[in-house]
């Protein structure tokens, strides 16, 4: 019966992906802890945080579809959900180091004690309990996600307009942060973590657990996202996306249903965040920049926006071909990842997925086409008595 609802609520094709995902989250920290390093199946150390990584991007690309695929919203500050879900992890980390920093201090992180501060902020209390620290990863997100959906769509901001403001959210952010008196390390940030949960942020068992949890982490969000666009009100959604002013015609709160799904998405980039920092180890000001919101476009867009499925697909690839070329050629990154999101333009406006999903669609309408048309052949066949031509056609059109 389960199994049964569950088809019936999702695409199918997201199940089997997020039924992949969760594989992955069995077979990787196995084949890592379990197999040798001769084994052609052993993932090697440095491999899973990298994939991990990969698969936190993914998180953030399908947290941007919702919003941009499906209610039309090209948001280009979710970068900065992203880096406040990581920065309330990091602070949580932090908190863990306690007597082991470099100053000893067992309630002051370093960088405080580095610019003399004589007592921890306000801000910073309760980071030393994980729950509240996950608590955070997703309140903190969701309600600047809130408040700013609120002022920005009560009043109808849309189009080129609301992108630019949420840029330019996301560079105040840079901003601020950068500042030492904001209390999160100024320009460093937070680093030299030792410890989540009690275990060794560094042993290959909690690296492995870690990509684990990123994992079922992407594939519970992926069902998640399924049901909602699935839903009636992904429906409407999609009526928002193609034709705000007719939905709004018809009697729906626009702005309720804008704002439910933009602070929905800030919540999924929180928990991006949150998964990211203790694989990669540090958390600065760096992940607020504009440019790391319009790289998650690119994603998006390269995997296919309005699939689920795509912006998963797009962020892995282009994160791992961007691990590959800024190892060969650094300086020429961002010329290929422009050229990439050109040609991704010109070539495939609907994406990889997108377009496979097309062509699909375009194969099976020319069958479909093809059976009426031999059936109508059979048809008028029957009509004029010619037996042999009706049981080609009639054969033709099965």
């Amino acid at each position: 019966m389960i199994t049964q609802m569950l088809f019936r609520t999702h695409d199918k094709k997201v199940l089997w992906f997020a039924f992949g995902i969760l594989l992955a989250a069995i077979f990787v920290p196995l084949s890592n802890l379990l197999l040798s390093d001769g084994n052609p199946l052993h993932v090697p150390d440095h491999l899973v945080p990298l994939l991990g990584k990969y698969l936190s991007y993914a998180l953030l690309a399908l947290a941007l579809d919702l919003v941009w695929g499906y209610c039309g919203i090209l948001s280009l500050g979710h970068g900065a959900f992203f880096a406040l879900g990581g920065y309330a992890m990091g602070m949580y980390l932090m908190r863990q180091i306690g007597p082991r920093g470099v100053y000893a201090n067992p309630l002051l992180p370093d960088f405080m004690v580095f610019l003399n501060w004589q007592e921890l902020p306000w801000y910073w209390y309760g980071f030393n309990q994980f729950w509240f620290a996950a608590v955070m990863v997703v309140l903190v997100p969701g309600l600047l996600a809130f408040v700013f959906g609120w002022l920005a769509f009560r009043s109808r901001v849309t189009g080129v307009y609301l992108s630019i403001i949420t840029q330019a959210m996301t560079y105040a952010l840079l901003l601020a942060f950068f500042r030492n008196e904001m209390g999160f390390g100024g320009n460093n940030g937070l680093t030299d973590f030792k410890d989540i949960l009690g275990f060794n942020i560094q042993a290959g068992g909690t690296r492995a657990t870690l990509f684990a949890a990123t994992a079922i982490s992407l594939a519970l969000a992926l069902l998640l996202s399924s049901a909602i666009v699935k839903s009636k009100y992904g429906k409407v959604l999609v009526g928002v996306r193609d034709a705000e002013s007719r939905t709004r015609f018809l009697g729906y709160r626009v702005e309720n249903m804008k704002l439910f799904i933009f602070t929905v998405s800030a919540m999924m980039a929180g928990v991006a965040g949150a998964l990211y920092v203790p694989q990669v180890g540090i958390i600065n000001p760096g992940e607020f920049a504009p440019a790391n919101s319009i790289e998650v476009v690119i994603w998006t867009a390269v995997g296919g926006r309005g699939t689920l499925i795509g912006p998963i697909i797009g962020a892995v690839l282009v994160n791992f071909g961007k691990s590959v070329f800024t190892a060969a050629f650094p300086e020429f990154w961002l010329f290929a990842l422009g050229a990439l999101f050109v040609a991704t333009t010109l070539f495939l406006p609907k994406g990889i997925v997108g377009t496979f999903q097309q062509f699909a669609k375009n194969r099976d309408e020319l069958k479909v086409a093809a059976a009426k048309e031999h059936a109508y052949q059979a048809q008028s066949a029957k009509s004029a008595g010619d037996d042999a031509i009706v049981s080609a056609h009639t054969q033709a059109a099965e």
